[in-house]
């Protein structure tokens, strides 16, 4: 017979705390935490002792993680947002405010648009730039 006391309330709280983090934070993995923490919390229900939970959990959450999340990590075939940056590999430039390599500072205007940009070395205003990479938002450059 099914009995509810402490142990299965203990289970169903970390389950659904598992759950509301995992909603929360834009992580993907403690979902299996907390369908591990519904399976001891059903061998809980079924009167096991507190180890054997603690092993159901273990064995869940790992078999969970090792099969389950690849192939849900591994669906996400769309193509996602467009880079704004990927588009302007390659194209010329001029620095607008000087690029400080120490600081990581500095400012470009590629394709009649502003970007902050960093270069390897210190560029003043008015050099003409090519672009080499992006990090975010920040433009890679070198004097052309």
């Amino acid at each position: 017979m099914l009995s509810f006391d402490t142990p299965v309330i203990l289970w169903v709280t970390v389950a659904i705390a598992a759950g509301i983090v995992e909603l929360s934070i834009p992580h993907f993995g403690l979902i299996f935490a907390s369908l591990a923490a519904v399976a001891a919390a059903a061998a809980a229900s079924f009167g096991f002792a507190m180890p054997l939970q603690l092993i159901v959990f273990v064995i869940v959450l790992g078999v969970s993680w090792v099969t389950i999340r690849p192939r849900l990590v591994g669906r996400n075939d769309a193509p996602g947002v467009p880079s704004r940056t990927g588009a302007l590999l390659e194209k010329q430039g001029i620095v607008t405010h000087d690029i400080d390599p120490v600081l990581g500072a500095g400012r470009v205007n590629v394709g009649g648009e502003d970007w902050a940009a960093r270069c390897k070395t210190p560029l003043a205003i008015g050099t003409r730039i090519r672009v080499v990479g992006a990090d975010g938002i920040v433009l890679e450059v070198t004097p052309v």
